[in-house]
């Protein structure tokens, strides 16, 4: 077979002409491929051309493109009324109703359409394209070409090989994707590939927080964006994206992987669902949206209280260092005594930990001690967090002393690794697991993870920069303290904690 996806003279048809397939399209176009749109609902692949020639006269309009590349573009797409009219095409893209049957159906019809060398992409985000070539005479010619939402904008596509995909295949779509202006990463059919997949620790952790009691969600957004450096917190993500897509998604997976704990949902998400609360696109989510803007929640003001002294445990020694010299740069003043003194405000920093274990652990008095997250740095939002019995004096006095300078503080109640730390983890470990099971590449899954998911690091970038061993250490004290194999480390994660390597260290 000669599967010569990227030819210059290449004809792409598109079946499926909703917003995945019209941003196809719309960058296949641009890029000088011919394309031949085709939808079953009547009017709708003209519907569909008559929106791309929309987007791409008013990219015109404000400079971003010549009107001769927008007319050239546009000159580039046909629409047809037949799947028998997309005989000519070297490849085909699906982008119908993600249900298995449909897709079967159709695939069962293009093969008796096109070339045996024609190949057979879907756009499939959460189906098996193993069980989607299953349909097929040739499967070896279908592959999983996986495109982000908004197409245009969203310049990753995934590259799926499923058991049966011929390999030359795989590697016509990844020279076809960067034709088409986007970065291609290849990987394993396996549920939710690799981004649907990575993005799981993010959300589901952080409404387990939320469903412990530990931090309200705005808190956790706040600790999130400020302190971790994301873009946006984990519930000003699930308003966007709308509960009716995001939790169907991590119900999917986690079932698709036989319940793995690393992956479980939250009920919470599920309740909300059920009330209608899904989020921007119904005014109501996690937060309000009066007049379609977010609902501002005001933070606890500062205290004036202030600690007599502040006792800092020695166990983490950089961590130390660093907060004794905030302590006195805020005028507070320090107890180096091998004991506290009784008067004295006592902190803690564990690392996967809760303040209470961290708190017995050196011996201390539970109601005069809160913990400090020191993971994220102590300049941009500072993380507290109080044992069960910490005096309301303590907690004001602390909350007082680590804003006075007028970086935000964060209150939290008692959790095994406070929020960032946690749900940092969890990032990690699941990106940890996904190059152990290979389902892609260490540097192409943090490639995918920035280009889809914006976050600022990759997941293993994000381990490297936390330190393995503190990344292990934060799941192996969140796995003792709990019992729960949602937190067990990924042997990805022990063996290069151990070795005191990158986790982007391949294997030889």
């Amino acid at each position: 077979m000669n599967f010569d996806a990227y030819a210059d003279n290449l004809t792409m048809g598109i079946v499926g002409t909703g917003v995945m397939g019209r941003g196809i399209a719309q960058i296949a176009a641009r890029a000088g491929v011919r394309v031949l749109m085709f939808d079953a609902k009547p009017g709708a692949a003209l519907e569909a051309l008559a929106s791309i020639r929309r987007t791409l006269l008013e990219l015109a309009g404000k400079g971003k493109l010549s009107s001769v590349d927008a007319q050239a573009a546009l000159g580039l797409i046909c629409v047809v009324e037949s799947l028998r009219s997309l005989s000519p095409c070297g490849i085909v893209v699906e982008a119908i109703v993600e249900r298995l049957d449909a897709k079967h159906q159709l695939l069962s019809e293009l093969e008796k359409v096109v070339s045996d060398t024609c190949i057979l992409a879907t756009n499939t985000s959460s189906l098996s394209v193993t069980e989607i070539a299953s349909a097929c005479g040739l499967p070896g010619r279908v592959a999983g070409f996986h495109f982000f939402n908004p197409v245009p904008l969203m310049k990753l596509t995934e590259v799926i090989a499923g058991l049966m995909t011929d390999p030359r295949v795989v590697a016509g779509l990844i020279a076809l994707a960067a034709r088409l202006g986007h970065t291609p990463v290849s990987a394993k059919d396996t549920p939710g590939f690799i981004v649907n997949h990575a993005g799981r620790g993010y959300v589901t952790e952080a409404l387990r927080i939320l469903g412990e009691g530990i931090a309200e969600h705005q808190d956790v957004d706040r600790i999130m964006r400020q302190a971790a450096g994301f873009r946006m917190g984990p519930f000003e993500l699930l308003d966007l994206t709308a509960l009716d897509v995001s939790h169907p998604a991590m119900e999917a997976i986690y079932n698709q992987y036989y319940q793995e704990p690393r992956l479980r949902p939250s009920p919470i998400a599920r309740q909300r669902l059920m009330a209608g609360l899904l989020g921007r696109k119904t005014n109501r989510g996690f937060y309000a949206y009066p007049d379609s803007v977010r609902e501002e929640i005001a933070e606890e003001p500062v205290p004036a209280a202030r600690p007599v002294s502040v006792w800092v445990s020695p166990e983490r020694p950089d961590a130390h260092a660093a907060l004794s010299e905030l302590i006195a740069g805020l005028g507070g003043t320090l107890d180096d005594a091998a004991v506290p003194a009784p008067e004295s405000l006592c902190i803690v920093m564990p690392l996967g930990t809760d303040a209470t274990t961290a708190c017995l652990a050196r011996g201390l008095d539970p109601k005069r001690t809160l913990a400090l997250d020191t993971v994220c740095g102590l300049t941009v939002r500072r993380t507290l967090m109080t044992t069960p019995i910490t005096s309301l004096e303590m907690k004001a006095a602390a909350h007082g002393l680590f804003g006075s300078d007028g970086a935000p503080v964060t209150v939290i109640r008692d959790s095994a690794g406070f929020v960032a730390q946690r749900v940092l983890a969890m990032i990690v470990n699941i990106g940890c697991d996904i190059v152990q099971q290979r389902i892609t590449s260490p540097p192409e899954l943090d490639r995918a993870v920035t280009l889809g998911l914006g976050y600022r690091k990759g997941p293993l970038a994000l381990g490297d920069e936390l330190g393995p061993a503190n990344v292990h250490a934060i799941l192996a004290a969140m796995y003792d303290f709990y019992g729960d194999p949602r937190y067990r480390p990924s042997p990805w994660l022990t063996r290069r904690a151990l070795l005191g390597i990158s986790l982007l260290t391949p294997e030889n």
